[in-house]
Parts: structure tokens; sequence; C-alpha cells
């Protein structure tokens, strides 16, 4: 942006200057922006992971853990287990959320007793 010093009035050359200065300002804002701007669109890396085709292995864990619980009453048996009510269990199991790595953990050894229990049998 480049203003004539020829089409403004006598008198005005200060106040062009200063808005020649500002609209220079305003580019390199502008380009810093739009820097950070791409920086933030990178890939989410170290941020919190959600259910879904990003999460292969808590997608396997909760396809076996669904194939135990499909009796009455199994998920809140789990839910007792892991401290947790029942309908966030069901949110597990469901896809819409995850537990922390603690109760990730417990769920596993959940798991395993059950596993064994079953090849006892």
């Amino acid at each position: 942006m480049t203003i004539r010093e020829d089409t403004m009035p006598i008198g005005l050359s200060l106040p062009a200057d200063l808005l020649v200065s500002l609209g220079e300002a305003a580019t390199v804002i502008a380009s810093d922006a739009q820097q950070k701007f791409r920086a933030r669109s990178l890939p989410d890396v170290g941020r919190t992971l959600r259910p879904g085709k990003g999460t292969p292995l808590w997608n396997t864990l909760r396809d076996q853990a669904k194939a135990h619980l499909k009796k009455r009453g199994s998920q809140a048996e789990l839910g007792r287990h892991l401290n947790l009510p029942r309908q966030q269990i069901n949110a597990f199991l469901a896809g819409s959320r995850m537990p922390d790595a603690e109760r990730t953990l417990q769920l596993i050894a959940w798991l395993m007793v059950k596993q064994s229990e079953q090849d006892s049998e």
C-alpha cells in the first residue's frame, strides 16, 4: 500500500507517513498471525486422543471388553470394579469417551481375569 504525496493535500505529509507506517505494521502483524495459525493447524502432538480411527489399540480393547459385557448387569459390575457409574462404562463401550490411564490399566487387568476364567472353563 503506497500513497503518493502529490495526491495528498499540502500539510498532510506527516499523516500520510503515519498511514504508510501503520499499513506496513498491519501487514507484518497479519503475516505473523498467519504463520501462528499454520503452526496450530499441524497434527495435535501431545494432545489428548479421542476415540475413533486414530486409536486402534483402544478400539481393540473396547471390542474385547464388549465380548465379556453382554450379560445383564455386567456393565454395572465392571463399573463397581472401576469405581465408575454404569453410564460411563456404556460411554466407553460406545466409543464416545475413553477412561483415564489408571482405569484403562484396571480394565486390562479385569479383561485378563475374565479371559483366564473363560479359558479355565
